[in-house]
């Protein structure tokens, strides 16, 4: 499927309109059902949504493993997902965007374990790769990228959407189909982190996250609460530390 359309547009540029096709970002309504019973709905560019469907329940703590799936179908931008112990599980869920606000939802992070350490110039490199493979993002400027990155497998899973979290939670799902150790491993994405995202990245088990952009408080204090080592700014050679700095090899 295309996932771009182009348009009838007027550029202006020095003083002069110029009539152009511009190219832009196609997205689109995407239906999360669970079980029959709940229905999620998303904007998002119809790709990976199987990999977003897993990511998606990881990161709110619908499921811990891809073995309680039961069965997902996808019919266009609809996915059908059916999974065991839900009705156990979803009057115990906040969902990270929920209105109750980070504070509410903190006390219930419990914090990682992780050994994992990463060098300096790794995240430097890191974020011009993401860059280079922001493929949608080159052409129309209308979306978000995220990398999944675990070095002992060598592994770099990229994922673009219009949605910051849609794509975060497709790097989520599809390292989880690989079956990659989430405590070896960390996100790099454009896009702030508020908590909400945070909350999304302690619950998956994922030690850091690291952007081109800046945390707020909220995603500061989940982050500190949630063993979460926070880099931002990643702009040139430099970036920032917020949180658990050890894991930086300087």
């Amino acid at each position: 499927m295309k996932l771009t359309r182009n348009i009838n547009a007027i550029s202006y540029k020095n003083g002069k309109n110029i009539k152009k096709f511009e190219e832009i970002v196609y997205d689109e309504t995407t239906n999360l059902t669970i079980n029959n019973k709940d229905i999620y709905t998303f904007s998002s560019i119809n790709n990976s949504l199987k990999d977003f469907a897993i990511g998606y329940m990881v990161g709110e703590g619908i499921i811990d493993s891809i073995k309680e799936i039961k069965k997902i179908e996808i019919d266009e931008t609809n996915i059908d997902v059916e999974i065991n112990n839900y009705n156990e599980k979803k009057d115990l869920i906040l969902p990270s965007d929920s209105a109750g606000g980070w504070r509410s939802k903190i006390n219930s992070i419990k914090p990682i374990t992780s050994h994992l350490k990463v060098e300096k110039d790794e995240l430097i490199l890191n974020i011009e790769k993401l860059k280079k493979n922001a493929i949608i993002w080159q052409k129309t400027g209308g979306t978000h990228v995220a990398a999944f990155v675990n070095n002992e497998k060598d592994e770099f899973i990229v994922r673009e959407d219009v949605s910051r979290h849609v794509a975060v939670d497709k790097v989520i799902g599809a390292a989880k189909r690989k079956n990659l150790d989430f405590s070896n491993s960390y996100i790099i994405y454009s896009g702030r982190m508020p908590a909400d995202m945070v909350i999304k990245i302690v619950r998956s088990g994922i030690p850091l996250l690291a952007s081109n952009a800046a945390p707020s408080y909220s995603g500061y204090s989940v982050a500190k609460k949630g063993n979460v080592t926070l880099v931002g700014f990643i702009r040139g050679d430099r970036f920032n530390v917020y949180t658990h700095f050890n894991r930086i090899i300087f």
